[in-house]
């Protein structure tokens, strides 16, 4: 295992590493820390706080892991941060631990891309196979279905749910509830129909995404809740009844509409 610690690291002793565990250069691994089998540091890394790093992770370069929430509320309680397998959390990176009026930990998902400079903030719950592209940020108490992608330079605003499937353009603002597979783009954010690209990856039928604009259409002539609680007792596809118990489910936001004709 030594042979896998740079000398240059400060690994302190109460640290929980793994097997196969590889801790590059200039690296500080706090107390509280566990890495799991196969996770690797890179170098100039940061990891503290009560933080849990699951297998074959990667952490690259002057990524800061676990560090104090940027929350002024936070006053030192402990809380946690748990990133699940396989990711790969790209060059200075932030992920911070929850806090006590957020539910006390920040969940990181499995298989996730996190790339340059983006941001996780405390409290949030972030699905699997998620991709934030370079400096895109997510506020605190957010919760990220799977597959979701952010788009570079976007930011979510604090207790916004993005569901499963769905894509943020780049350069946008998400300050409402994303239905899953839903499109967003636009400085200001608007649902721009369906994410096709990433529905038709994930093996999507024609049938499926024929349902779901029709869903959507109809969704956009009044309230998304209202026109949902209607249809509440109809018989639809999976996709269908999964959009439509997003939209039923607990929020503190509303959700973002398409825009309207000028």
């Amino acid at each position: 295992m030594a042979d896998l610690i740079h000398p240059s690291a400060v690994v302190d002793p109460a640290a929980r590493i793994g097997q196969g565990v590889e801790i590059g250069p200039f690296c500080v691994v706090g107390p509280e820390v566990s890495l799991a089998d196969g996770v690797v540091l890179k170098s100039h890394v940061v990891v503290t706080g009560n933080t849990s790093i699951d297998e074959e992770t990667i952490v690259f370069p002057f990524a800061s892991i676990g560090e104090v929430p940027q929350d002024l509320k936070f006053k030192g309680e402990r809380t946690r941060l748990e990133i699940g397998k396989r990711n790969r959390i790209r060059e200075h990176v932030t992920m911070n631990p929850g806090t006590e009026g957020g539910g006390g930990v920040t969940v990181i998902g499995d298989d996730g891309l996190f790339m340059a400079g983006s941001h996780v903030a405390h409290d949030c719950h972030i699905g699997d196979r998620v991709i934030l592209v370079n400096h895109a940020s997510v506020a605190g108490h957010c919760v990220l279905g799977d597959d979701v992608i952010v788009g570079g330079l976007s930011g979510v605003h604090q207790w916004v749910r993005i569901g499963r499937g769905a894509m943020i353009g780049a350069v946008t603002m998400v300050t409402a509830d994303v239905i899953p597979f839903g499109l967003v783009q636009g400085p200001r954010g608007h649902l721009d129909g369906l994410n096709l690209v990433g529905l038709k990856r994930r093996g999507a039928t024609r049938a499926d995404i024929s349902a779901l604009r029709d869903m959507l259409s109809t969704l956009s002539q009044g309230s998304f809740r209202e026109t949902a609680r209607a249809r509440a007792d109809q018989d639809m596809g999976a996709m269908e009844r999964e959009v439509l118990d997003f939209i039923l489910g607990p929020s503190d936001r509303s959700f973002l509409t398409p825009a309207r004709p000028a």
